[in-house]
């Protein structure tokens, strides 16, 4: 039958039962909780304590701001730029004090964005 009656339809509209999806909630896997860690660093012996987050493929900011020697920054930003390099993802100075490691897939936008430019 190609046209029902207005009474068929209602009958069949009320069979139509919905599922609650709060009741179903996905599969959690470990590729599921990615984070950014920001990691405040005084020493090059506090940054290998945070090298970690890298290597389990979250994203790690590094404040080098509380680093008062030159050397032990430089020496610093070297461990991060091999870290980088370990993990096959990316790694750039963001600010002055600030160091970002990301895992692979994730690249990080050298152009700064200014607030009177637009995206």
């Amino acid at each position: 039958m190609l046209f029902k009656r207005k009474q068929d339809q209602k009958k069949t509209d009320a069979k139509v039962k919905y599922i609650d999806l709060v009741r179903f909630p996905p599969d959690e896997s470990s590729e599921d909780h990615k984070i950014v860690k920001v990691a405040e660093v005084y020493s090059y012996e506090d940054l290998l304590e945070t090298v970690k987050y890298p290597y389990s493929g979250n994203i790690l900011i590094v404040d080098i701001s509380g680093v008062s020697d030159e050397m032990a920054s430089r020496r610093i930003m070297e461990k991060c730029a091999t870290i980088g390099k370990e993990i096959n993802g990316d790694v750039a100075r963001v600010s002055k004090n600030m160091i970002m490691i990301t895992p692979n897939g994730i690249k990080i936008d050298r152009e700064k964005f200014r607030g009177s430019m637009g995206l």
